[in-house]
């Protein structure tokens, strides 16, 4: 369907044409070398490719969100114009592209996002078969970066964010920021008690694009994990308008007290879904940004959202970028290939990857703390008994997604606490959710879900024990275990701060837990470590599937 739809909308390739590559993740006519451009005066060129699709074990909802789009994508410039060149290719992006500019007389692109792809593309551009323009989606640069931090870090979001307020102008009055204050997340740590009401996911039209994506999905990739779902699928760009319709009516006036909030009753509450469109681009993040600012809202929503996008997202790139993805840190071990997140541990048999290609590796291996346990089985469906970690990982391998809290406070939670290599907990989030890409999950799991990067990027660990999951969510009321009597977060809390106590000494953030831990009883001490043992090993059983 889709080969055919292509060539029915296909504009002649006349002579004189410049040609630009479109990554898989720039996918708008208004970003990088495409913006501005004359449609009958250029030639678009995308890849397919196989291989990217085959190095992990990609949940296949990821897979189908990014060929949908792309698909989509092509279609769309095809009908403004666009001449364009789809290659479905076996192989990498490099050897992919390289006939194709050779024959065209080279491309340009826009700056790759993902460090993995401007890697592996590295060898065209040094031929001069590839141009590299900026990358617009971004709202902030490296220079403003700079400013706010000390060279080499360690670097401070707060710090960062107040410089891009101050930079943007946005949620700011007379030089000073809106309300008197840059941030309302003090305000946004309310629990969900059931009201008001959270809204259903949004579904979108299932068109023969999408079904035949899907059915390429589960014919050709059916062996990795996760399923596929059409209808929570958006593809197209009027899908990417009605998610963003959705969302402005449906969550952002109740995002901020529930921005923190995890239910069983609503796996999103309030959160807007829009991260796999803003990291493929579908939507532009300064757009986003703009009409919220623009918005009637209550300030703690309006600038908690802005705070993800303006703040954090911005933040984690930069912090990518400055380290070269934790590669430039002094003793860190890059490894040689792509990690698969546990999947082999956790099967019994190796992940059937593609072959090595040359620039793509499997990433820096910071761990500050030592910590260096295979991913726990149960992040790929088996079940622990905690309902809370078997309630998010169900939710992920349904749909590829949860809430950054969920993510924070109980994923990454539980793997910091059973000490967890936090380059496998890295490729297993690259794996498992749709809005992954180094750029983002490198940063958010290497720096703060795992304190893998010290206080590079981060004050402390976020760490917590049941009290926390208690207070937040409802997740303990169906629960074999007890919040304040079984539950074994709260002893694997403190056998963790007790295990690196040396290590934490000094910092300020750390002292009055340190403190608490240094007069908990010899008695308790010795039942933490021993949960601490008989959890580590549960966790890291094989199954042979």
């Amino acid at each position: 369907m889709f080969k055919a739809a292509l060539e029915a909308r296909a504009a002649g390739e006349a002579g004189g044409r410049r040609w630009v590559y479109v990554a898989y993740d720039q996918l708008h006519a208004g970003l990088g070398a495409l913006r501005g451009a004359a449609p009958g005066e250029t030639g678009v060129v995308l890849v397919e490719s196989a291989h990217k699709a085959s190095r992990r074990p990609y949940h296949q909802q990821k897979l189908a969100l990014v060929l949908a789009n792309q698909r989509a994508f092509a279609l769309e410039l095809a009908e403004a114009g666009f001449a364009v060149r789809y290659v479905m290719t076996e192989a990498g992006y490099a050897e992919a592209l390289a006939p194709v500019a050779r024959e065209v007389g080279g491309l340009v692109m826009a700056r790759a996002a993902e460090r993995e792809l401007r890697a592996e593309l590295a060898p065209l551009v040094q031929a001069g078969l590839m141009e590299v323009r900026p990358h617009s989606g971004w709202l902030t640069d490296a220079a403003l970066f700079a400013e706010s931090g000390p060279p080499g870090g360690p670097w401070r979001m707060d710090a960062f964010y107040r410089a891009a307020r101050r930079e943007t102008g946005i949620l700011m009055e007379g030089g000073k920021p809106a309300g008197g204050r840059f941030s309302f997340d003090g305000e946004n740590r309310e629990p969900w008690r059931g009201e008001p009401p959270a809204p259903a996911p949004p579904r979108f039209p299932v068109d023969a694009l999408k079904e035949e994506v899907g059915a390429l999905v589960r014919r050709r990739f059916g062996h990795h994990p996760g399923r596929v779902n059409l209808e929570r699928l958006p593809a197209t760009a009027a899908d990417a308008e009605a998610a963003w319709a959705w969302a402005k009516a449906s969550c952002l006036a109740s995002f901020g007290p529930w921005e923190d909030a995890m239910s069983t009753r609503s796996r999103t509450l309030f959160h807007t879904l829009l991260s796999p469109l803003l990291n493929l681009h579908r939507l532009l993040p300064g757009r986003v940004v703009d009409e919220v600012a623009g918005m009637a809202l209550p300030l703690n929503s309006q600038e908690g959202f802005i705070r993800q996008v303006l703040g954090w997202r911005e933040y984690v790139r930069h912090v990518h970028e400055a380290t070269d993805g934790f590669r430039g840190l002094p003793g860190v071990e890059v490894r040689p290939q792509p990690g698969d997140g546990g999947w082999s541990a956790w099967s019994g048999r190796p992940w059937p990857g593609a072959a090595p290609v040359v620039g793509v590796d499997g990433g820096a291996a910071p761990s500050a703390l030592g910590a260096s346990r295979e991913v726990p089985a149960w992040l790929w469906g088996e079940r622990s008994g905690l309902r809370c970690l078997d309630a998010v990982v169900e939710a992920v391998w349904e749909e590829g997604y949860s809430h950054h809290i969920t993510r924070l406070m109980v994923l990454s939670n539980v793997c910091a606490l059973l000490d967890v290599s936090p380059r496998g907990l890295a490729d297993w989030f690259w794996c498992a959710y749709i809005d992954a890409y180094d750029w983002v999950v490198e940063p958010n799991v290497l720096g703060m879900g795992t304190f893998g990067t010290g206080e590079l990027m981060t004050t402390k660990p976020y760490i917590a024990g049941s009290g926390y999951v208690s207070k937040m969510s409802d997740f303990c009321g169906g629960c074999a275990y007890r919040p304040k009597k079984t539950c074994p977060l709260t002893p694997l809390y403190w056998a963790y701060l007790q295990r690196h106590s040396a290590a934490l000494e000094g910092n300020h953030r750390m002292a009055i837990p340190l403190a608490n831990v240094s007069r908990r009883a010899a008695a308790r001490r010795a039942e933490d470590e021993a949960t601490f043992a008989a959890w580590s090993a549960q966790g890291g059983e094989a199954r042979g599937r």
